[in-house]
């Protein structure tokens, strides 16, 4: 199963009152594993770029002066996602944005049934959590610490991580999928064993869930199963 994990950043909040896709970034999953093929494309907007949007992402308008137009990298970028489910963190932001920028370059819009949206996701295992990117870093010990501002190919990247701990953990398929770039691709690796994880994940228990526990333990009484 082929997946892009996919993240943009934008001029602002909605396509629909003038705002563009700057940056594009996507990273590569075969059967849920990384292979090493990423997608990267900054693109001129055609306008200014917002006080607001610079301090998220720290592109400025003359930064993307040089760049191509969406509608001269558009094609490359359906060739490179294919016909892969889109793993992204707020999908109908970056959807929205996407086909809006399709629909003006005359391509091919995105089918939003595609897209799997991780804070989605996040929110059904952890309600009431906080559920940012960098919140889920924390959550599961995903070392983002090169994330300053936002950009598209590194939060891709750090959001890959996530996505497989999200699901159950890299190689949720127990590595019985390989991944290879060469002609033998999906060949099995005779020699493959499993090893234990190089790190226990940090306790997914916040401060808050601990102090409410011990105080509901309390009220049961010296005799509670959590006190022996």
């Amino acid at each position: 199963m082929r997946e892009i994990v996919l993240d943009t950043e934008t001029t602002g909040l909605d396509p629909n009152s003038g705002h563009r896709v700057v940056e594009i970034g996507g990273v590569e999953l075969l059967n849920h594993v990384p292979t090493g093929k990423t997608y990267h494309q900054y693109i001129n907007p055609e306008r200014d770029m917002p006080e607001e949007a610079f301090n998220v992402h720290g592109i400025s308008e003359a930064f993307l002066a040089d760049k191509p137009l969406f509608a001269a990298v558009g094609q490359d970028f359906l060739t490179f996602v294919g016909d892969a489910k889109l793993v992204i963190h707020n999908a109908s932001f970056d959807m929205k944005f996407l086909n809006a920028e399709l629909g003006w370059a005359n391509l091919q819009r995105l089918l939003l049934d595609r897209a799997i949206d991780t804070l989605e996701i996040a929110r059904r295992r952890f309600p009431g959590a906080q559920n940012s990117l960098d919140a889920l870093c924390r959550r599961f010990g995903v070392d983002n610490s090169a994330r300053e501002k936002h950009g598209a190919l590194l939060d891709s990247e750090i959001l890959a991580e996530v996505y497989l701990e999200l699901i159950g953990g890299r190689q949720p398929d127990f590595a019985l999928s390989v991944v290879s770039t060469s002609d033998n691709a999906g060949s099995q690796m005779s020699d493959w064993k499993p090893t234990p994880r190089p790190a226990a994940l940090p306790s997914r228990i916040t401060e808050e869930e601990r102090a409410a526990h011990k105080a509901f333990v309390d009220t049961l009484g010296d005799d509670a199963v959590w006190n022996s």
